[in-house]
């Protein structure tokens, strides 16, 4: 090693750099976001609403409003948004992971299941990569578009927090990204599924707040 490496403090607990800097919203779409969604429809409505009660009013009164602070302070900052959705290449699935198609995971490619919510709907020019597995980056170039943005410091926010964020969180970081989970811009199923996602992913990520995200982007790019 040499000596000036060895001098170096390293450490995950450092503030974005904003102009190397990406927002990734993870599975924020029609098909997993809201109780009219695909995943969902099969359900009972009293099934429905037992299993998933928390999950919608965690996104409804939180999550997704948080998500909406986010975007617009990135927006204003100048700091790239992406968005993943779980969406086949197929109709009918063919080339889904085989997690996916064991799991029932099928979103139909150009489906409504398959677009972002209306409430943080993409711009024409901000970027959304279909994926068919739980970690976005095994079944998108989206680390390959990351480097040509020349970005660093990945900031996530989404759905689920113990899958395909906590997926995508750990393989950000094994790629060399300096990783910001918002915890609160997260969400899952059960508060303790939230909660025991977050501590065992806290190796791999600093997690932050919403207003402390935003607060941070606004003071480094005033």
């Amino acid at each position: 090693m040499s000596r000036h490496l060895h001098h170096v403090p390293l450490s995950r607990d450092v503030e974005i750099d904003p102009d190397h800097a990406a927002l990734l919203f993870i599975d924020v779409q029609n098909y997993v976001a809201g109780p009219d969604g695909g995943e969902y429809r099969h359900m009972p409505d009293a099934e429905r609403d037992e299993r998933l009660g928390f999950f919608f009013e965690t996104m409804s009164k939180t999550a997704v409003p948080n998500m909406q602070h986010l975007q617009l302070a990135c927006r204003k900052a100048g700091i790239e948004v992406l968005y993943t959705v779980i969406e086949n290449m197929t109709q009918d699935g063919r080339d889904r992971s085989l997690d996916y198609k064991i799991s029932g995971l099928d979103v139909p490619k150009g489906s409504w299941d398959a677009k972002v919510i209306d409430a943080i709907a993409p711009l024409a020019d901000e970027m959304v990569f279909p994926k068919t597995s739980s970690s976005v980056f095994i079944s998108t170039k989206l680390d390959y578009v990351l480097r040509n943005l020349g970005v660093r410091s990945l900031i996530i926010a989404g759905v689920l927090t113990d899958q395909c964020i906590d997926s995508a969180v750990r393989d950000a970081c094994d790629l060399g990204y300096l990783v910001t989970t918002v915890a609160d811009a997260c969400a899952t199923l059960s508060q303790e599924r939230h909660d025991w996602s977050l501590r065992n992913a806290a190796g791999y990520s600093r997690q932050i707040s919403t207003a402390d995200m935003v607060a941070e982007i606004e003071r480094l790019t005033a």
